[in-house]
C-alpha cells in the first residue's frame, strides 16, 4: 500500500508482503485468542476501561511475550520496526479480530514515542523496555481544572530540591490514573512564566505520598476518568524529558502520537458501532423510516470519509489536513450516538437492568457526548487551526 504520492493520491492497494504480513497477524491473533483469552473479546475501551482489566493486562502481556508490543517502535529501542503499511495492517486485524483493548495504550502509543524523540539514552533504557513489557502502566498529567483543552494556562508548579523535583498542584480528566503507576506531567517549572515558557515535561512516579487520586463518576456510571493531586510529590532531577523550560514543544510531540497510524483502528470499531446500530434498525423496522435511512448511509459515508482522510494524513501531509483529524472524528461519532437513540427509540430510554446496567448503544450516546471535548475541544481546535495553520488574527486573550 503506498500512503502517499504525489499531489492528493492516495494508492490503497496492498504489495505481496503486506498480504502476507497481514496473514501472519491474523492467523496469530486466531490461535491465540482462545481459552481464557477468547472471553475478552470486544471488552474495554472507551468508557468500558473496568472490564476485566486484570485479563485484560494479562492478555497485553501475551502479545509482548510473543512481540506484539509497539510494533511501530524501531527495533533499536526493542520494537518490531514495522513500516507504516504494517502498522496499518496490525491495528486494523486487531480491530477486525474484536481483540480486547489494550490497556498499555498511554505508554505504548504516546509516552514511549515521545521518549525515543526527546528522551535522554539513559530515560529510554529505563523506561522502554517496561513499557514494551508491559510493566509499567502510564497517565497523561495535562489537563487541570484551569487548562483544559487550553493548555497553555497550566498552573501545576514545580520547583527543584535536593537533587529532585517537588510537584504541587492539580490534574483532572486524567484517564486511568487508578491503574497507573507512572504519569508524564505537564508543570511549571520557572516562576513568572506564562502561556508556553517555562513549562517543563515530568515523569512521576504515582505510587508515593503527595499523590491523590479520585475517581470522576461518568455519565456511563463508570470511571476511567480522575482528579489528581500533587501535594509536595517528587520525582528525580533528571527525570525531565527535553530541557527544563522547554516542555511545550515536547508535550505538542506527544499529541502527534496520539493522532498515529491507530487512530485508524479506532474507525473499525466505529464502524461495529454503526453496524450494530444499522441491524438494530433492520430488525425493528426504523429503517423503514426515510430518515433514519438517510442519516444511517450518511453515517456510512461519514466513515468512509475518515478512513480516507486519515490515510492521507498518515502520507505525511501537513497543515490543515493533519489538524482537522478530531474535527472531524469527534462530531461524527457524536453523532452516531443521536442515531443510536433514534433508532433505538423508547426502548433506549430504559436501563437493561437496575439500577444503572447500560447496554452497547446507551453507552455509546453518553460517553460519546463527551468526543467533541476531550483531546481537545472543537472550539480550541477551530483556534488552533485558524491562527497555526491559516494565519488569521490571534483570538483576543486576558
Amino acid at each position: 500500500m503506498e500512503t502517499g504520492n504525489e499531489g492528493d493520491f492516495v494508492d490503497l492497494t496492498y504489495s505481496v508482503e503486506d498480504d502476507e504480513f497481514r496473514q501472519e497477524i491474523r492467523q496469530w491473533l486466531e490461535s491465540n485468542l482462545v481459552g481464557r483469552f477468547a472471553r475478552l473479546r470486544g471488552l474495554g475501551g472507551s468508557g468500558r476501561e473496568h472490564e476485566a482489566f486484570e485479563e485484560r493486562l494479562e492478555w497485553n502481556r501475551h502479545l509482548a511475550a510473543h512481540g506484539w508490543s509497539c510494533v511501530g517502535w524501531p527495533k533499536e529501542h526493542g520494537g518490531r520496526g514495522l513500516n507504516l503499511q504494517q502498522q496499518v495492517i496490525f491495528h486494523e486485524e486487531y480491530a477486525k479480530a474484536d481483540a480486547p483493548a489494550r490497556v498499555n495504550h498511554l505508554g505504548e502509543e504516546l509516552l514511549g514515542p515521545t521518549l525515543i524523540a526527546f528522551g535522554t539514552p539513559e530515560q529510554q533504557k529505563r523506561f522502554l523496555p517496561r513499557i514494551i513489557a508491559v510493566e509499567d502502566l502510564w497517565c497523561q498529567g495535562y489537563s487541570e481544572p484551569g487548562a483544559g483543552s487550553d493548555l497553555a494556562a497550566v498552573s501545576t508548579r514545580a520547583r527543584q530540591e535536593d537533587g529532585q523535583w517537588v510537584i504541587d498542584g492539580q490534574k483532572v480528566w486524567t484517564s486511568l490514573a487508578h491503574t497507573a503507576n507512572w504519569c508524564f506531567v505537564i508543570a511549571r517549572t520557572e516562576a513568572g512564566s506564562r502561556r508556553h515558557q517555562g513549562l517543563s515535561y515530568l515523569l512521576v512516579p504515582m505510587d508515593q505520598p503527595g499523590v491523590e487520586i479520585r475517581p470522576i463518576i461518568q455519565l456511563t456510571g463508570t470511571s476511567e476518568f480522575n482528579e489528581v493531586f500533587f501535594d509536595g510529590a517528587r520525582t528525580d532531577a533528571d527525570l525531565v524529558v527535553g530541557e527544563p523550560g522547554s516542555g511545550w514543544s515536547v508535550a505538542m510531540g506527544t499529541l502527534g502520537f496520539e493522532r498515529g497510524v491507530s487512530t485508524l483502528a479506532q474507525q473499525i470499531a466505529f464502524q461495529r458501532e454503526l453496524q450494530v446500530i444499522t441491524d438494530l434498525a433492520r430488525s425493528n423496522g426504523a429503517i423503514n423510516d426515510p430518515l433514519i435511512q438517510d442519516r444511517i448511509v450518511q453515517a456510512h459515508m461519514g466513515l468512509d470519509m475518515l478512513r480516507m482522510h486519515g490515510l492521507r494524513t498518515l502520507s505525511g501531509e501537513q497543515g490543515i489536513e493533519a489538524s482537522i483529524t478530531k474535527l472531524l472524528w469527534a462530531p461524527w461519532h457524536r453523532s452516531l450516538g443521536e442515531l443510536a437513540m433514534v433508532v433505538a427509540g423508547a426502548g433506549g430510554l430504559t436501563v437493561a437492568e437496575a439500577p444503572y446496567l447500560l447496554d452497547e448503544l446507551q453507552a455509546l450516546y453518553l460517553f460519546s457526548r463527551a468526543d467533541t471535548l476531550y483531546g481537545g475541544s472543537d472550539e480550541i481546535q477551530r483556534n488552533v487551526i485558524a491562527e497555526r495553520v491559516l494565519g488569521l488574527p490571534k483570538e483576543a486573550r486576558v
